[in-house]
């Protein structure tokens, strides 16, 4: 392995796997106060309003890989032209998304809701909360493209003070807005919401004052580069969104189950640990794709293969560790939210082991995802993508309550991880046939 390699890998990937920790503050903070301040009705309610979050994050996650794979590999072949142009119309492509969403979510605000699984006794905080949010929406997505093209820009810790000072920020705004001024879960919403706001303004700086190689200016836009742009930025899409709808089907099982308003807060407790754990994998691997695509550009192979072993050690060592913290604390990190209520912190910590059994795997999956989506080998990225989130995920979660009884409903996610990296060496051996031919 090159000596270069373990430096470049700390250089990009753990900026951005800090700010994106920092960044899933957002949605775990708000957990904390709402469950201490508002208890359980509220938890459920802004645990509906999840699977929307996640659409927005899935859409700016598929902008903001796509537009960083043309990006990385213009500015590798010194086409800085190319790069700015890429760079203009993921900008244009982000806010048009967020406002389109904002409009739309807006007027329909009680039927998403009921859709999303409200029941009829919160459905009035899960309006309150979804109409902030989407509200708000392009500050969001701006904050993620803007972060990754200065990213890609060389400048990952610039992105990761931007995301940190941003849900630095949100902490202040959740204790100021829920206590001070008690303002109930619309303040959790505002808080999550106004966040992203600052870490653009952060961000914008490094485009006006010329701090590295990319430049924003006004320009033509061409749907053909958008097209490009989203193409390459499905697999992350699907990965990110795919979690929202998992979380509808999930929390739709769960009332089928009759587990009720407290099986709803569980999942949501469960989701804030998988959030953290999922985050690491995803911040880390995002963090790469300017590495592999630069190397990628540049025709460096050998570079290529010794970064992807090197992550595959990296992720798998973080995926064991991350389980035996599990199995053992997530008690304690449970019981930041539950404010005494034993019953939900027995009911979480019970099914907790078995829903992360798996998720190891889902580390080498991630990685594996932005690996190809990196060097523009879509369909390896695309398939891995479908599998551990669209496809698996809502077979087992559906199936094997019926067939194996209620408890084994927190096993599909990680059967579902485990199967899908059962598919990762069959296509790098195909990857490797492919290039020896040529």
């Amino acid at each position: 392995m090159r000596r270069d390699i373990p430096g470049t890998f700390c250089r990009y990937a753990l900026p951005q796997m800090l700010g994106l920790l920092f960044n899933s503050v957002y949605f775990i903070v708000d957990g904390v106060f709402i469950g201490n301040r508002l208890g359980r009705d509220a938890m459920a309610a802004s645990g509906v309003a999840v699977p929307m979050l996640e659409m927005l994050i899935a859409l700016s996650m598929a902008i903001t890989a796509g537009s960083g794979v043309m990006v990385s590999l213009a500015l590798a072949q010194h086409h800085t032209k190319d790069a700015d142009q890429h760079a203009m119309h993921a900008v244009v492509t982000a806010v048009s998304a967020g406002l389109l969403l904002a409009l739309l979510g807006n007027a329909c605000i009680r039927p998403l809701s009921v859709f999303l699984g409200s029941t009829p006794g919160i459905q009035k905080d899960v309006t309150t909360y979804l109409s902030i949010i989407l509200s708000l929406s392009p500050f969001m997505l701006l904050s993620f493209v803007l972060g990754g093209l200065v990213r890609n820009d060389g400048q990952p810790v610039h992105a990761m003070i931007a995301l940190s000072v941003g849900s630095v920020t949100n902490i202040f705004l959740d204790w100021l807005f829920m206590y001070p001024l008690n303002m109930g879960i619309a303040g959790a919403a505002w808080a999550t919401a106004l966040g992203p706001l600052l870490s653009d303004l952060i961000l914008i700086p490094h485009f006006l004052f010329r701090r590295g190689s990319l430049r924003l200016y006004p320009g033509r836009v061409h749907i053909r580069l958008i097209g490009r742009m989203v193409a390459l930025g499905i697999p992350s899409f699907v990965m990110e969104f795919t979690i929202g709808m998992i979380n509808y089907i999930t929390n739709r099982s769960i009332r089928l189950l009759g587990m009720g308003e407290i099986g709803l807060a569980a999942y949501l407790l469960i989701g804030y640990l998988m959030l953290i754990i999922l985050t690491l994998f995803l911040g880390m691997a995002e963090g790469l794709q300017p590495v592999f695509s630069s190397m990628t550009g540049n025709a460096d192979h050998r570079g290529l293969v010794s970064m992807r072993r090197f992550a595959l050690l990296v992720f798998t060592a973080a995926g064991v560790l991350c389980y035996v913290l599990v199995y053992f604390f997530s008690g304690s990190f449970y019981r930041l939210f539950t404010a005494g209520d034993q019953a939900l912190l027995a009911f979480t910590s019970a099914h907790s082991r078995a829903y992360f059994s798996g998720f190891v795997f889902a580390g080498i999956n991630i990685l594996f995802i932005s690996y190809w989506q990196s060097i523009e080998e879509t369909g390896k990225s695309m398939l891995i993508a479908l599998l551990r989130s669209a496809i698996l995920p809502p077979v087992f979660i559906l199936l094997l309550p019926g067939l194996l009884g209620p408890d084994w409903f927190w096993f599909g996610h990680s059967i579902s991880e485990c199967l899908t990296a059962l598919v990762v060496p069959v296509c790098l051996s195909r990857t490797g046939a492919s290039r020896r031919k040529t």
